[in-house]
């Protein structure tokens, strides 16, 4: 065992290697899971939005809270390695199962493409999902603790650069698996009928986990095992539960205060056990502000997407979709990370600067707070281009002429003129109770009221002749959703005609009414327009122009003089101006904050950690990410902004206050260093009494440097 653990490649124990290569396959095989698990609940299971978010939500949010079972079994049962095979075998058998969950013919008897119980899918894919997050969230304090394991005294500077190269592992793991599942799922593939090929898509994650699992074991006769040293955190329990209950019993003058509140547990519990216990609760202390800081960071997914949703893709001759702007995220941990160790620090260090771990943390969440800050300026950018859309009791108007003959529509104090096939320039806004009747007429005809507009929403009132109209309701109360194009066509003929347009729209629209709105990607599209009624030498194949994204038209399909159809187009809502590229600041500042931020908490957490509660302490560090994301749900919910940028500003302005707040605190933390004092304490157990009063020795500055 001794040779093994001295075998070392560039000052690093050969066993981080197979660690880092485990973390790799396991982060690749969780986010390439996770990419497309909203998508495999919409268009296989069938559910709706609300009911997959939910789904989603509550599953990433399990995979933080079982990390602290994950502790429990390590630290005080089975140890670090058995817990990380144990829980990586039920981690595989789960991805196995969703795999298993999403093929096709697995229940589709008839053959006819869809399942005949889907039910079945349904339990599979929830038992799947609930020994994914067993495992995940199980090995995830673990293994990064476990790698802490395997240096010796003296290799902090080496352990520091490891918990970096271990966050390395995790963003290369994620970022190559968000590009390659999405690629796999839209493969084709069946034994009867070929779908959507879910079964791969998870499948390689989980052949992945598998390796994770095999390359972990593989390396087994290098690691450093460190054996658990039974129930610790039922100890703590009792030594905290007996600390209070000594103190409150103890509450008159007459007993000498004691320096610390946990010494009131000296009568019963050894010092060792008590200076380890205010090592944690210390640590815990500092952690209560920390659940802000992610409660911004995991808006990338969300709230950013969105916001990406209403702005331009075309960056120079690439174009991206707003999902796929997380990936820049990822794309600069990759690059970040190894700037911030070989140069940032570096330079820091020699300008004298004592960059403590604590002050890392406090600037991280101020960069992420300015992130936020960016957000809220290009948000106020992006509302300037947005079209204005009726609230409450308002009415939108557009009026579409799509006769012969000049019209005028007179409204509540404004009269309008269109001449054929043309429309008003902009939808006008009148409060419902106002809009009491609006008049259509052409030369020398009597007048036509019109009535039937619903509140709150958008109409075209298409009019052909002078008592012949029709009032659509848009249904568009928004920009059209993941920054797509939302198209509708009109028909000015006589007789009816059936629409078909990238296998999507295939519908039949009556004479002098309007189909639905229908939404696409950006491109080009073609459509093709089928009538009883149309001449023989016509052709029936149109082309859109170029479309961008979050736009919407209106196509008007009406009959030329030689008997040909024609449509013309009208813009019903102009395309999204402001780039993407405007999002890189924002996400440049969050990614900064979070190498700072995040990497150094996880390292954090494991060197001020006593030997037997390392994995506890790295729970308690991922418990406030799970907190982060339920105080999102809380303030999404509760604080119903009418301005999106005011909800960037409240965000920025809280993480900034518990920034403060968190500055001030690390102030009064001193740093310890958990083996120093274990180890004063094995020489001390001789005699009775320590002579040392003060179990912290105050540790050298060089080592809080590196801390």
């Amino acid at each position: 065992m001794g040779m093994f653990l001295r075998q070392s490649c560039f000052g690093y124990p050969v066993s981080i290697f197979f660690i880092v290569i485990n973390e790799f396959c396991e982060r690749f095989s969780y986010y390439g899971m996770r990419a497309i698990l909203i998508l495999y609940f919409q268009s296989f299971l069938r559910w709706n939005d609300n009911l997959s978010t939910a789904i989603y939500h509550t599953f990433v949010a399990l995979c933080y809270l079982t990390p602290i079972l994950g502790a429990l079994i390590a630290d005080s049962w089975l140890g670090k390695f058995k817990t990380i095979v144990s829980l990586s075998i039920v981690y595989t058998i789960g991805q196995a199962v969703i795999a298993v969950s999403s093929i096709n013919d697995l229940m589709d008897f008839n053959h006819d493409g869809d399942p005949d119980n889907i039910s079945v899918h349904v339990a599979l894919s929830m038992v799947g999902l609930a020994l994914i997050a067993l495992g995940t969230g199980g090995i995830k304090p673990c293994v990064s603790a476990f790698g802490g394991d395997q240096f010796e005294k003296g290799q902090e500077k080496q352990r520091n650069r490891f918990f970096s190269i271990f966050y390395l592992a995790i963003n290369a793991g994620s970022l190559l698996s968000t590009i390659i599942t999405p690629m796999l799922r839209v493969q084709e593939c069946g034994i009867h009928s070929k779908k959507a090929c879910y079964p791969l898509a998870f499948g390689v994650p989980a052949a992945l986990m598998a390796v994770s699992l095999i390359v972990f074991v593989i390396g087994s006769g290098m690691y450093k095992k460190v054996q658990p040293q039974g129930n610790v955190m039922a100890k703590v329990a009792r030594c905290v539960g007996f600390a209070i209950k000594n103190r409150i019993r103890h509450r008159s003058k007459k007993f000498p205060k004691r320096e610390h509140w946990l010494d009131w547990a000296n009568e019963k519990y050894d010092e060792q056990l008590i200076s380890q216990i205010k090592m944690v609760t210390r640590v815990m202390f500092l952690y209560i502000p920390l659940p802000m800081f992610w409660a911004l960071f995991d808006q990338q997914g969300s709230r950013w997407t969105l916001q990406a949703t209403t702005m331009n893709g075309k960056i120079g001759i690439i174009e991206i979709q707003p999902d796929q702007m997380q990936t820049v995220n990822a794309i600069l941990i990759v690059i970040l990370v190894p700037i911030m160790d070989a140069v940032v620090y570096p330079l820091i260090a020699k300008c004298g600067f004592n960059f403590t771990s604590l002050k890392k943390m406090t600037v991280g969440m101020f960069l992420a707070s300015m992130a936020f800050v960016a957000a809220a300026i290009v948000q106020v950018e992006i509302e300037k281009t947005l079209p204005v859309f009726p609230k409450g009791n308002e009415v939108q108007i557009k009026v579409l002429n799509i006769g012969n003959d000049s019209m005028n529509i007179s409204f509540p104090g404004t009269t309008v003129t269109l001449d054929q096939m043309s429309q008003t320039s902009e939808f006008m806004t009148f409060s419902a109770d106002k809009l009491t009747s609006i008049n259509i007429s052409s030369t020398g005809s009597p007048l036509t009221p019109v009535t039937d507009f619903e509140q709150g929403h958008r109409h075209t009132l298409l009019v052909w002749a002078p008592n012949n109209y029709q009032v659509v309701k848009d249904g568009l109360n928004q920009k059209p959703e993941n920054g797509k194009n939302g198209i509708r066509f009109v028909n000015a003929l006589a007789e009816s005609f059936n629409v078909t347009m990238n296998e999507e729209i295939n519908e039949t629209v009556t004479s002098h009414n309007a189909s639905e709105y229908h939404f696409f990607s950006s491109g080009r599209m073609s459509f093709t327009i089928n009538s009883s009624e149309i001449a023989q030498h016509c052709g029936n194949e149109f082309k859109t122009p170029y479309l961008e994204f979050g736009s919407a038209y209106t196509y008007v399909i009406t009959r030329k003089g030689d008997g040909c159809l024609e449509p013309t187009v009208f813009r019903d809502i102009s395309p999204n101006t402001v780039s993407m590229a405007l999002q890189i600041p924002q996400y440049f500042l969050l990614t900064c904050g979070e190498v700072v931020f995040s990497v150094t908490g996880l390292e954090f957490s494991y060197s001020q950690a006593p030997s037997n509660m390392k994995s506890v302490l790295q729970a308690g560090w991922l418990l406030t990410v799970a907190i982060g994301n339920f105080i999102v749900l809380i303030v999404a919910g509760a604080g119903s902004f009418s301005e999106q940028w005011a909800e960037y500003v409240l965000f920025a302005a809280l993480l900034l206050v518990v920034s403060v707040i968190f500055a001030i605190m690390a102030r009064f933390y001193t740093y310890v260093s958990p083996a120093e004092i274990e180890a004063q304490f094995d020489t001390d157990e001789k005699k009775k009494y320590p002579e040392q009063s003060n179990p912290y020795p105050k540790l050298d500055s060089a080592l809080q440097t590196q801390l």
